[in-house]
């Protein structure tokens, strides 16, 4: 339908002419994010600064018309999808690292920063940012704050919310906000807590104050082959068992194995039923120390071709693979759905199995690869685009596993957030007073519902199913 022509023009006037895309062509690619079968926005804006967020969201709440904060569009549930239209507020020109400070080892960032480009930023202070989500090349901090991104080594470090300090954002008026700090005890309500993670619905993120950690001394990344995925889990227990939290602990079963070592050759086993890749950091001393007793319990518990990273190469090498395996599969199918459970680490052999049970009724074949260390599930169902019918079949597959994962006392998410993807299945794990208490919150920052609508909550005008999405192999071949 459109803006009408006076909100275009006003909008051209905060931002400059061609910093307003509307054309119907031209929204084409900002229609989905890194998920779902997308929405066309009215509109998208592409403001400078804090300055033009706040103009362009007072205008918005003036006419009524919906605002959808979005960063470089890999998230993987529909945050940044347009379902009711609006205006999509692109804030990958905000790229701007303002200030890192090695005494108090913190950073201030525009939301459009790259995380690895903050990487790469805090190195030269001999620093790093720990969240490292796998699209850590093209995700930033800010849609990384707003969905509460983890990865790799998120088990021992934390997902995003254990390193924003504080944050600037504008709410639903177009006035701005400061939550949270520097000081290590603030008093009052946890109101950044509250908007970390929040998907864009309370606000837009303008600047970003985050925790920057020293570069350690010593890093150890070892890898380990199992006959089993079953064998592999019992061996993720048995280290964690044993009090030793490494900084990573990663899974990847024979069907990604076997796809990955064929683009990137790191030396995975390909007849091995799984592999594990286990990385500890700090000291010298002590990182020998754990990875002394860490290949201990896993050859107490089947491990074979244990192997250690000889030096940055070789495990740069290894992550290459696990950071790249979605890609890689394609060699098996040309289009993904990947899903994002997570269960106590304990339930891991049987919640694996069942996620087995239901790709075989389903025909789909499934290839899992995950964070093993906090039971953050990663199953893929693997399928063609080009055969009828199989988005049903991939739908009603995710929905059984998802409701696996639930039933073992898991949970929907655990770092690629709700969305449109899963927001139908809320009541699985909430109840209706849970989530009118949640809904309270929302209407207290955005009283008309303009701020990202239609995510996270149930939202009666959309089916009440899995919205599943097609995503597409970067290896994929097709012939």
């Amino acid at each position: 339908m459109g803006l009408p022509n006076g909100v275009l023009r006003e909008l051209k006037q905060i931002v400059g002419g061609h910093q307003v895309v509307h054309e119907a062509n031209d929204l084409k690619i900002f229609e989905r994010d890194g998920s779902i079968s997308g929405a066309l926005p009215d509109a998208v804006v592409l403001p400078a600064d804090r300055d033009q967020v706040a103009a362009v969201v007072r205008l918005a709440a003036r006419h009524g018309i919906p605002v959808v904060p979005r960063g470089a569009g890999t998230g993987l549930s529909g945050g940044a999808v347009t379902v009711k239209g609006g205006i999509a507020l692109q804030l990958s020109r905000m790229r701007r690292v303002l200030r890192i400070d090695p005494a108090s080892r913190t950073a201030m960032v525009e939301p459009g920063v790259v995380n690895q480009d903050l990487q790469q930023a805090a190195s030269r202070h001999g620093l790093f940012y720990a969240p490292d989500p796998s699209s850590q090349k093209a995700c930033t901090i800010g849609g990384n704050a707003a969905e509460n991104s983890g990865g790799p080594h998120c088990l021992y470090y934390g997902v995003t919310t254990n390193h924003v300090l504080g944050m600037e954002v504008v709410l639903a008026d177009g006035s701005f906000a400061w939550l949270g700090g520097e000081a290590p005890d603030r008093v009052g309500l946890d109101l950044l807590g509250v908007m970390v993670g929040s998907e864009g619905t309370l606000g837009t993120i303008t600047r970003i104050l985050v925790k920057l950690l020293p570069v350690p001394e010593s890093v150890v990344t070892l890898m380990a082959a199992f006959p089993t995925i079953e064998t592999a889990s019992h061996a993720v227990s048995a280290v964690i068992g044993h009090g030793i939290l490494p900084a990573a602990l990663e899974m990847m079963d024979q069907v990604t194995i076997g796809a990955v070592e064929a683009h990137y050759r790191a030396g995975y086993p390909t007849d091995a039923g799984a592999v594990l890749l286990v990385e500890v950091d700090g000291l010298q001393e002590s990182c020998g120390e754990l990875s002394g007793e860490i290949e201990r319990i896993l050859k107490e518990n089947e491990a074979t071709n244990l192997r250690i990273a000889e030096d940055p190469d070789e495990r740069e090498l290894l992550w290459a693979g696990r950071k790249g395996a979605i890609g890689a599969l394609g060699r098996i199918k040309p289009n993904y759905y990947l899903h994002d459970g997570v269960v106590p680490r304990t339930r891991l052999p049987e919640v694996l199995r069942r996620v087995g049970e239901i790709g075989d009724h389903y025909k789909l074949p499934v290839a899992n690869v995950f964070h093993a260390g906090d039971g953050n599930l990663h199953p893929n169902i693997l399928f063609d685009l080009r055969d009828a019918g199989v988005m049903d079949q991939v739908e009603g597959a995710g929905e059984e596993m998802l409701y696996a994962v639930v039933e073992m006392g898991g949970t929907l998410s655990g770092e690629h957030g709700i969305g449109i993807e899963k927001n139908a299945f809320m009541p699985w794990i909430y109840s209706a007073d849970d989530l009118e208490a949640m809904l309270r919150v929302k209407r207290a920052l955005d009283p008309a519902g303009l701020m990202n609508p239609g995510k996270i909550f149930p939202d009666p005008e959309r089916e009440p199913r899995l919205t599943a999405r097609a995503g597409f192999c970067a290896e994929a071949r097709w012939w």
